[in-house]
């Protein structure tokens, strides 16, 4: 009987040691985001103190994850400020965070982001291997500051996916389970591809061109047509590319301090590393630091020639690689454009860089024009849509590849492509000569497309030989995506100000419907902390801040602000209410932030308003004037923006106002793209 007992003694100890297996928690601080956090699952223990204004927070129950975790935690009542441990699971983007105010934290909104993230209860779940250190996409570990045993508990799911991890890494378990965690996956090294390798032997470089020629007495609109040799063939330049010594270039490409006058090929990277990719670590999906929607525009004209489309077909093939095409980081497609544009496959067609690889192979040359402006407006019309695979929350980028020139014109396509969000890149190989430019459309034409002129938006390659140099510096600024400026447009990056007439000729009628007006323009605009914020002052003789940039971060929140307004009534002291909103609001203004005023009055002012509006022009604000039934003509003018015909409207009754919201915000757009772009 003693033997029996001790034996099951024995085994119920066993057992316990068996269902309580230690796992490691690693600890990290409060200022950690979710996103740097490459582990798709983990938990971690969160210190003491992260309930600091500080530290912010994007979304409710659900988080954007350029959050901070702890405060996240906290803001979704999982901890308090004494921290403790946290399950986190990252999810997919939204295309919407709805700011509040919880557990003392105040998260904001956000209009939408790539990746989100949810909070648990830091207890593991059921068949789910957690990780002990926590890799971080700086290839930087959490190391281990203390461990403690907990045991295993069934939670509920927090998603529809299970997430893997990544070791070392220890299994809780109870008993068998019909789900089972997948293994970690190990980095695999990937193929390294050279010149070498890659291409196929060919002739030495050559000095002319192979199909096409282009010189100065050739017209324009014949440029692209292939011609038999003539015996006058363009010269291929021959440069020999350099680093300075002591060149800061390097530094440059990987700070956030890009330097306009900085040369392509100044970029820091050795010879062996400019005629090789990267090795990349294996991602089934895909690098989750550069989640951007990218369509390559490749040039399929007759002026490139057969050789040199095999060298663009290859540097795409190498972008492709050094990118990590997947699922949960770049996408990308290609339009090829020669008279007319053609899509080969778009951002769904493939989700990895090797069967993309393969798909750039067969790719058959189109011939024709270079008509870059017809490709950009098919693009901004059909690349990015949710059939071909558009995420919403990741940047969109299109990426023009130009053989010397286009041959139509590039400008208005441009522009309308930036005003939908499309970062627009050139890369642009063997510019115009001297002699060759008077047969270039549109001088400039670069700047004139591109999303930003101070040269991070294009690069310039002297050569088609010298084209592979050019992968990482792209891929560096493709994946740079705090960086890509034309994400922002006009309806998400201003300070908005509305200078509303409440005297006693409005009425308590007219009034309610000055504010539908206000409302409905607001309704236009993505408001959040960081996108567009509206304010509001009303006034007669004297004036009165209805609510401050920062004080509502949502839509909802300012809608229902601006129905509160109460109808004040008395006199009209425009020029005063300038003064007073120039001061109580737009001083407030952020940095980055447009500034608009939109005024709207019923009547001549009794005070002056030239000196008040031109204060405000100085100082930077874009002021819109509308005027109602009595107002004066030549006041509305002084208060508007040159050209005041842009920016003043008039309208006979109040009842009329509504049919301006739509002229209102497409003057806007106008003038946000017509600012220069450097």
């Amino acid at each position: 009987l003693g033997i029996l007992l001790t034996y099951t003694y024995a085994t119920k100890e066993a057992m316990k040691k068996t269902k309580k297996a230690k796992l490691y928690v690693p600890q990290i601080d409060c200022d950690i985001k979710a996103g740097k956090i490459i582990n798709p699952e983990f938990i971690a223990k969160c210190p003491p103190g992260c309930q600091d204004i500080k530290y912010r927070v994007y979304g409710t129950d659900i988080y954007a994850s350029f959050s901070s975790v702890c405060s996240a935690a906290i803001h979704s009542g999982i901890i308090d400020n004494a921290g403790g441990k946290i399950l986190v699971q990252k999810v997919a983007g939204h295309s919407g965070y709805r700011g509040s105010f919880s557990n003392g934290v105040r998260s904001l909104s956000l209009p939408r982001w790539r990746e989100s993230f949810l909070v648990a209860e830091g207890k593991p779940r059921k068949g789910v291997t957690y990780p002990s250190t926590l890799e971080y996409s700086s290839s930087k570990s959490t190391v281990v500051k203390s461990g403690k045993e907990y045991q295993t508990s069934p939670v509920p799911n927090l998603a529809t996916q299970t997430a893997t991890t990544t070791p070392p890494q220890t299994t809780a378990t109870t008993e068998p389970f019909t789900t089972t965690p997948k293994p970690a996956t190990t980095p695999v090294t990937s193929r390294t591809t050279t010149a070498a390798t890659t291409a196929k032997p060919r002739p030495a470089l050559h000095r002319v061109r192979d199909t096409a020629f282009r010189g100065s007495s050739i017209p324009s609109s014949n440029r692209n047509v292939l011609r038999p040799s003539t015996g006058v063939q363009r010269q291929e330049p021959i440069a020999a590319f350099r680093k300075p010594a002591g060149s800061p270039a390097h530094l440059a490409m990987e700070t956030d301090l890009w330097k306009p006058g900085l040369s392509l090929f100044d970029t820091g990277f050795s010879s062996k590393e400019e005629l090789q990719t990267k090795p990349l670590e294996s991602r089934s999906q895909g690098n989750p630091n550069c989640k951007v929607d990218l369509s390559f525009l490749i040039d399929g004209s007759w002026s490139i020639g057969k050789r040199r489309f095999q060298i663009q077909k290859r540097f795409l093939s190498n972008v492709a690689d050094a990118l990590d095409i997947g699922s949960a980081g770049p996408l990308m497609g290609i339009v090829q454009y020669g008279n007319d544009p053609s899509t080969e496959f778009n951002l769904k067609t493939y989700t990895n860089s090797k069967d993309i690889r393969n798909a750039i192979e067969k790719i058959p040359q189109k011939g024709g024009l270079s008509n870059v402006g017809t490709a950009l407006s098919f693009v901004n019309k059909n690349f990015f849509s949710d059939a071909n695979g558009n995420r919403g929350g990741a940047p969109n980028v299109a990426i023009v590849m130009v053989d010397g020139w286009p041959t139509d014109r590039v400008e208005e396509a441009s522009r309308l492509a930036r005003e939908s969000g499309i970062n627009i890149f050139f890369v642009t190989i063997e510019e115009a000569a001297e002699s060759e430019k008077q047969n270039v459309i549109e001088p400039d034409f670069v700047d004139k497309a591109v999303c930003r002129t101070n040269g991070f938006y294009s690069l310039s390659v002297p050569s088609w030989f010298s084209l592979h140099k050019a992968v990482q510096p792209l891929v560096k600024r493709v994946c740079d995506t705090d960086r890509l400026a034309c994400s922002k447009t006009c309806l998400n990056s201003a300070d908005l100000g509305f200078v509303i007439d409440g005297s006693s000729s409005v009425g308590t009628g007219n009034f309610h419907t000055v504010l539908q007006f206000v409302a409905n323009v607001s309704k236009e605009f993505e408001i959040s902390d960081t996108d567009t914020r509206v304010g509001a002052v009303q006034y007669t003789y004297e004036q009165r801040l209805e609510f401050a940039f920062d004080r509502y971060n949502s839509k909802q929140d300012v809608l229902s602000a601006i129905k509160r307004i109460s109808y004040w009534s008395g006199g009209t002291s425009t020029g005063a209410a300038i003064s007073y909103a120039l001061e109580q609001l737009f001083s407030k203004s952020k940095p980055n932030k447009r500034k608009i005023m939109i005024l709207i009055t019923d009547g001549r002012s009794y005070d002056d308003v030239r000196v008040p509006a031109m204060a405000a022009h100085q100082s930077g604000v874009i002021a819109y004037s509308i005027g109602i039934a009595w107002a004066a003509q030549d006041e509305l003018e002084a208060i508007a923006t040159d050209p005041d015909k842009e920016h003043s409207f008039f309208v006979d009754e109040f009842d009329h106002l509504y049919q301006f919201v739509n002229q209102l915000i497409q003057n806007i757009c106008t003038e946000f793209n017509s600012q220069p772009r450097n």
